[in-house]
């Protein structure tokens, strides 16, 4: 009987290391590995997107529209993907509609072909635009179902959610489980009846990681269930807060009715590349190595947690880490329960601290007084109206219930002209969008541009001495987080900055 076909995508150049180091690796550390990549017979690739496009113009003064350029040069017979976040893009708020379709628009001229769309509430209509925008463009529109575990969320709801996906044109789904929450029974029960409801030629892939220690029977359910395409990491890239290992993907499929069909000699070749590069960034590297099925209660995705050490470090609080993993849970059922991933897991976690700190809903950040509000879409279900009343009197506006970015006119005139009087700013549309998307960061990165990209990776020796004397970058802030505090009636503004 011929085998069925399963399709990998491999995630070595984007999340492996954004999970595992902090998202540091350095484009001349990667490209080696492009070929044997490129050759070994993935679905696709995934490369950019997430916290690269940060990351690049924060820390390694790489343009991460060059790494793309690049990475479509080094690898001509791959399908090139990313993770979008919807309306938010590659930031951390809601951009104007103008601004998406721009922002599609270059990175597919520029080498993109399969774009994940999701949004972190699930809320459709904050990935309606963008994925227009890849339809129009002639790309892979995927939609994205972020999956996490409440008593509002249930299969049905799921395959609803499926459902709304296909019909804005979605080529494909993914059950996208960021946080290593999906157990095997679910991801069996999910993908079958979305294959059942929405038909058997519903594509759908499956997205999880590593973390809880459960989830590659998860993959080998989801397969059994129907499901077309597994998301997996090179072994010397994998497991801890990562995904799970490429070639254990190939070698459980032995025996049963499915193959993947990757060639293994190259697999080899990728793996031992990235075992080499591996301890340049130990400095980077996440605490987490082995299994924490406690995540399973605290449904937080692996870099938050080492995340709110650090800001709980910086208060002198350092002891207090087992106090805000209780109250996160509770944080978020008061919100209506969003799935935990950027930009929402951020914003419950950073008010679980502050409730930790300061008291029950003493001080809310002002990006969790909009969560409450509506203003980053409709949560799954209702937010505790304690904390609607909190948000309503310290942001001072009213709830809403329309799509937000219906709220923000068209800015991508206004963003240019901006972009266009900085320093080293060079002209193009994708300057432009690094500018909208990291407006604190981009005017640096125009200024040093020129002196080219420049690789954190450490000689082992150095960054494993570093790693145990403190020294910046094993535990420091990975995104910038900007708090809105009222002290004595005034409204202050403060941003904590990545280290």
């Amino acid at each position: 009987m011929e085998k069925r076909v399963i399709g990998v995508t491999e995630l070595a150049l984007r999340d492996a290391h954004q999970s595992l180091m902090a998202t540091r690796m350095a484009l001349e550390d990667m490209q080696g590995a492009c070929a044997d990549i490129d050759a070994a017979g993935f679905w696709s690739v995934e490369c950019w997107g997430g916290a690269t496009f940060d990351a690049c113009i924060r820390f390694l003064n790489e343009d991460p529209w060059e790494r793309l350029r690049t990475f479509r040069k080094l690898m001509p017979q791959s399908r090139l993907q990313m993770l979008l976040r919807g309306q938010n893009l590659l930031g951390y708020r809601h951009y104007a509609d103008d601004v998406v379709d721009a922002f599609v628009e270059k990175s597919a001229e520029n080498g993109m072909d399969v774009y994940r769309v999701f949004d972190a509430l699930n809320d459709v209509r904050n990935v309606q635009r963008s994925i227009a925008a890849v339809k129009r463009a002639g790309k892979h529109a995927q939609g994205t179902l972020c999956y996490t575990v409440s008593p509002l969320h249930t299969v049905q709801g799921y395959v609803q959610l499926a459902r709304d996906l296909v019909d804005l044109g979605c080529d494909s789904l993914c059950l996208k489980d960021m946080a290593a929450l999906l157990r095997p029974q679910p991801a069996y029960d999910i993908v079958k009846a979305i294959k059942t409801e929405l038909g058997q030629q519903t594509r759908v892939h499956v997205h999880c990681h590593s973390t809880t220690g459960v989830t590659l029977v998860s993959l080998m359910k989801a397969i059994e269930a129907g499901a077309d395409v597994v998301d997996t990491a090179i072994s010397s890239l994998s497991l801890g807060p990562g995904h799970n290992p490429t070639e254990s993907l190939v070698e459980m499929l032995e025996g049963t009715p499915y193959t993947t069909a990757l060639d293994k000699e190259r697999l080899s070749r990728v793996k031992d590349h990235f075992a080499a590069v591996r301890p340049r960034y130990t400095a980077f590297m996440s605490a987490i190595t082995g299994v924490e099925t406690e995540i399973f209660d605290s449904q937080i995705p692996g870099g938050m947690i080492s995340n709110m050490e650090s800001q709980l470090r910086q208060q002198g609080a350092g002891d207090r880490l087992k106090e805000v993993l209780a109250e996160v849970p509770r944080v978020r059922e008061d919100a209506g329960y969003p799935p935990l991933v950027t930009p929402s897991s951020q914003i419950v976690g950073t008010q679980a601290v502050f409730n930790v700190l300061m008291g029950k809903y003493r001080v809310l950040t002002g990006e969790f007084a909009d969560l409450a509000l509506g203003y980053y879409g409709r949560n799954t279900g209702p937010v505790k109206q304690e904390v609607v009343l909190a948000a309503q009197a310290q942001a001072r506006k009213d709830p809403i219930t329309l799509r937000p970015a219906d709220l923000i006119p068209n800015e991508f005139a206004r963003l240019r002209d901006e972009a266009a009087a900085l320093e080293g700013f060079g002209g193009s549309e994708e300057d432009v969008l690094t500018y909208a998307m990291f407006p604190g960061v981009a005017p640096g990165f125009f200024k040093t541009r020129p002196e080219g990209p420049k690789n954190v990776g450490k000689d082992p020796t150095q960054a494993e001495a570093e790693r145990k004397a403190g020294a910046p970058g094993a535990d420091a802030l990975r995104i910038p987080i900007r708090y809105e505090v009222k002290v004595g009636g005034k409204t202050h503004s403060v941003q904590v900055e990545p280290a």
